[in-house]
């Protein structure tokens, strides 16, 4: 039941948690986010209330009564329209809220706190008023090179300004309005993470369909002008904006970096992701290794130069390149701080470094012999060999990495985070996977035992002859192989 007058005297802040993921390229919407696409031209429509979907122990919503069902209608007579103005709205010292709890009654809830403290509520979605889908038609989307009948999140083009700014997902800045504009100005909403493709106003409004692509110039000005800043990334597609144009591009991105207050903090490379299910006649193809060494050849001058002129790189090569051109990755200091991680940049460098950590001290021998087989896709798992050799070093361990495709995709070089279920069940059958199978978590999606083709865990599990386990990381990997299976999920 709710405390309808609560003073709160101070506390610990709530515990902030962490994930890593190793290979991931995948960002589905979460599943509570609704499905409403806005037009930017039209008013927002009222948000629906926020549902609360945990309660910290020993919070202050916790002391007022919370639990996971209630809806949150108005912070100080204002409804939140999202996580962001949830986050903003909590700052004051006083606060009334009103509530509506799981059984339907109303509640008006005055409570005093520090500045400081958070409620300690988490909520089913981040939008209330729903995501702002994507108004390009970009060919290639990766969302439109899907097989139809799955869930309905795997369809979601997501071109949210606030999810950009919450979770560093992408977005192309073409769909607007100006009150848009004017709340990410107002509540500093910085950085965002752009998808730039090309800087010609022509290319990228020829590359993302769309005439108002064209503005991107004059959008960098205006985050410039006001000291806001962005994280930009170009998908490159073989032929349409590579060579000169992927020069180009990245030389007007730099010129919004190098400065006391950057714009545009830093710019990733990426190479195009087809699946075999494009639609036909779309002026596309696949990355070749020829194609990869031209890129990095292209690219690498460059950050020499831009590290010559402002001390950072500025400009970053996803580890595909090296692994489609077959050379080898950069050393780790040349990532600087990973600004691009997430996008694939330096992903495979942080991951072994982490199992450098996690395998200082390994034991001579394991008390049980333990026979491991651990999945991950077929185009990383030439730069992951020594992780298995290291292993093997050890007395009764015994580990099988198996490098898969994806039928699935149609793709034979897949990073481990688009494996599917049906790809595991094709590309491990007849194999003798030894004890146990370890699955990375990124194959799955955040939160739920499903994979990117429907298919749940138990699913799979109940068609292999081992047990599965869900490791999470490097030290994750080590203690599973050498049978600290307390220490794995």
């Amino acid at each position: 039941s709710f405390s309808e007058c609560y003073c709160w005297s101070g506390g610990p802040p709530p515990a902030q948690t962490e994930s890593s993921c190793l290979l991931a390229v995948w960002n589905e919407p979460s599943p509570g986010v609704a499905v409403t696409a806005l037009d930017p031209a039209s008013p927002s429509r009222q948000p629906e209330p926020a549902v609360v979907a945990s309660v910290e122990s020993g919070s202050i919503g916790e002391e007022l009564g919370f639990e996971p069902g209630d809806q949150l209608l108005s912070i100080n007579g204002v409804r939140p329209r999202d996580l962001i103005d949830y986050r903003y709205l909590i700052v004051e010292e006083e606060l009334t809220l009103e509530v509506r709890d799981s059984a339907g009654e109303l509640h008006c809830v005055e409570l005093e706190k520090d500045a400081d403290d958070g409620l300690g509520l988490g909520f089913t979605e981040a939008l209330f008023d729903g995501l702002r889908q994507c108004t390009n038609r970009c060919p290639f989307c990766f969302i439109d090179q899907q097989p139809p009948g799955h869930r309905d999140s795997l369809y979601l083009k997501d071109d949210d300004y606030r999810l950009s700014f919450l979770y560093g997902s992408y977005l192309t800045l073409t769909n607007l309005s100006d009150a848009d504009w004017e709340r990410i100005e107002q509540q500093r909403l910085t950085p965002l993470f752009v998808s730039v493709h090309a800087t010609d106003p022509d290319l990228r409004s020829t590359l993302l369909e769309n005439p108002r692509a064209g503005k991107l110039l004059q959008q960098l000005e205006w985050f410039a002008q006001r000291k806001l800043q962005i994280h930009a990334q170009v998908v490159v597609c073989p032929g349409l904006n590579d060579g000169d144009a992927l020069v180009n591009t990245l030389r007007d991105l730099a010129r919004f970096a190098g400065v006391e207050w950057p714009a545009v903090l830093s710019a990733a490379v990426v190479p195009v992701g087809l699946t075999r299910f494009r639609p036909p006649g779309d002026g596309l193809r696949a990355v070749t290794p020829e194609d990869a060494s031209r890129v990095i050849d292209a690219v690498e001058p460059l950050q020499s130069e831009f590290h010559g002129r402002f001390g950072s790189r500025f400009v970053w090569l996803s580890d595909e390149w090296y692994l489609i051109a077959g050379r080898p990755l950069p050393p780790r200091v040349s990532y600087e701080d990973l600004p691009q991680q997430e996008n694939g940049v330096g992903t495979i460098r942080a991951f072994l470094e982490s199992l450098d950590e996690a395998t200082e001290s390994l034991p001579e021998r394991v008390v049980e012999p333990l026979r491991s087989s651990w999945v991950v896709g077929r185009l990383v798992d030439k730069a992951l060999e020594t992780v298995t050799e290291r292993l093997n070093g050890i007395e009764g361990v015994c580990l099988q990495m198996h490098g898969l495709p994806s039928p699935y995709w149609g793709q034979d070089q897949v990073v481990t985070g688009l494996l599917t279920g049906q790809d595991l069940l094709d590309g491990l059958k007849d194999q003798d996977l030894g004890d146990q199978l370890l699955l990375p978590s990124v194959m799955l999606r955040q939160g739920q035992p499903v994979f990117l083709d429907d298919m749940t865990l138990d699913q799979v599990q109940a068609q292999l002859p081992v047990p599965i386990r869900i490791v999470h990381g490097a030290a994750d990997i080590v203690a599973a192989v050498l049978g600290d299976l307390e220490k794995t999920t």
